[in-house]
C-alpha cells in the first residue's frame, strides 16, 4: 500500500514557487519527451533550501540512520537531507563506479536493462533508511535501489522525490513504501 505524505495549505504556496523554478525542455533527450530541468532550482539558494526542507520534513522524527541517494541527482538532495536528519549518506551508483566490494541489481528500461550497485558494507542490518532521488518516473531505478538496500538488511522507512511524473505510474512499483513527492506532474 502506498502512502502519500501531505503538506498544508501554506506550504502549497511555496510549492508553487518551487514549481516555477523547474524548466521544461521539450524534445530532450528525444522527440516527444518534455524534460524537467532542475538546474534553475539548484541555482536558486532559497529554492534549493526549500526543496531540501520539504524532502526532510516528513521524516524528521522517524529515527533515520541512513539516507540513500540514487546516482546522480539523488546525491545532491540526499546528502543535504542526511545532514538535516543527522544521518549518514550512502550512494547507489551505476555499475563500475564504486571502488570496494559491491552488490549489483539489474532493472528494466524501456529498451533493455541497466544496473546499479551499492557497497556490500554500506547498510547495517536493521538500519532505518530513507531513499532519495530527484525524479520518480517509471520507478525502475528506485525499485532496484530499494532491492539493494533490503538485500543488505536495511529497513526502508520511505522514498522521497523532488518530482513525480504521475502519468508514468512509477509509484505502483514502490507501493510497499511510503512515497513523498514535492511536485507532481500529470502529463
Amino acid at each position: 500500500m502506498s502512502e502519500t505524505l501531505e503538506m498544508g495549505t501554506q506550504e502549497q504556496i511555496s510549492i508553487t514557487k518551487l514549481r516555477n523554478l523547474i524548466r521544461d525542455v521539450p524534445d530532450f533527450p528525444k522527440p516527444g519527451v518534455v524534460y524537467k530541468d532542475i538546474t534553475p532550482l539548484l541555482q536558486h539558494p532559497a529554492g534549493l533550501s526549500l526543496a531540501v526542507e520539504y524532502l526532510t520534513q516528513p521524516f524528521r522524527h522517524l529515527d533515520i540512520q541512513a539516507v540513500v541517494g540514487a546516482e546522480s541527482r539523488g546525491f545532491i538532495f540526499g546528502t543535504a537531507v542526511a545532514r538535516n536528519l543527522s544521518a549518514g549518506f550512502v550512494p547507489i551508483r551505476k555499475t563500475g563506479k564504486l571502488p570496494y566490494k559491491t552488490r549489483r541489481q539489474e532493472y528494466e528500461l524501456e529498451y533493455g536493462t541497466d544496473a546499479v550497485e551499492i557497497h556490500k558494507d554500506a547498510i547495517e542490518p536493521g538500519a532505518r533508511v530513507l531513499m532519495i532521488d530527484d525524479l520518480l518516473a517509471t520507478g525502475g531505478t528506485m525499485s532496484a535501489c530499494c532491492e539493494l538496500v533490503e538485500a543488505l538488511g536495511g529497513e526502508i522507512v520511505g522514498c522521497a522525490f523532488l518530482i513525480e511524473l504521475s502519468f508514468l505510474e512509477g509509484r505502483e512499483k514502490l507501493d510497499q513504501y511510503p512515497i513523498h513527492s514535492i511536485l507532481s506532474y500529470d502529463s
